[in-house]
């Protein structure tokens, strides 16, 4: 299967570049959007690159980069009562829900904003860019997710020191 390109929306509160850079690696676990819960499921493969997303955050916008490490599985939390993400109807038989694994790859000094993605030429029909676009995973093309890394990047290279 050819390779993928993904944006991955997570509230700061709940995780950051930040956390994914310390911890190397981690599951994306809690997606209880059937749409959303398709593409982890079904769609997203192991060497499948992402843009990590903050969302509700100021400014909301792409703060690094990551890669899916683990193909879809069901969801461990959602068999798990008391947690928060349990969900009665999911079994281990009949799983509703489904997690993938994503490890560090970068993050950007700076974030590459929403408005910046607005305003980007060849970001004009990204998903996250419409009005309404709510959905936590979302597919980007190769060429969309290649803009925003460069913008990323070239962010965090103004940013960095003189060489002394």
């Amino acid at each position: 299967m050819a390779k993928r390109y993904w944006l991955m929306k997570c509230e700061p509160a709940a995780y950051t570049i930040g956390d994914l850079a310390r911890d190397g690696r981690t599951s994306w676990e809690g997606v209880r959007n059937y749409q959303a819960r398709n593409f982890l499921r079904d769609d997203m493969q192991e060497g499948d690159d992402v843009l990590f997303y903050a969302s509700n955050a100021d400014p909301s916008g792409v703060t690094g980069l990551a890669r899916i490490v683990r193909a879809g599985y069901p969801d461990p939390f959602a068999l798990k009562k008391g947690h928060k993400y349990f969900d009665a109807k999911s079994s281990a038989a009949r799983p509703q829900w489904y997690s993938v694994d994503i490890a560090y790859v970068a993050s950007f000094t700076d974030v590459v904003s929403l408005e910046t993605l607005k305003r980007t030429k060849g970001l004009e029909q990204m998903m996250v860019t419409r009005k309404g676009s709510r959905l936590s995973v979302q597919p980007v093309t190769r060429a969309e997710f290649e803009i925003v890394a460069r913008l990323g990047r070239a962010s965090s290279k103004a940013r960095k020191p003189p060489c002394a």
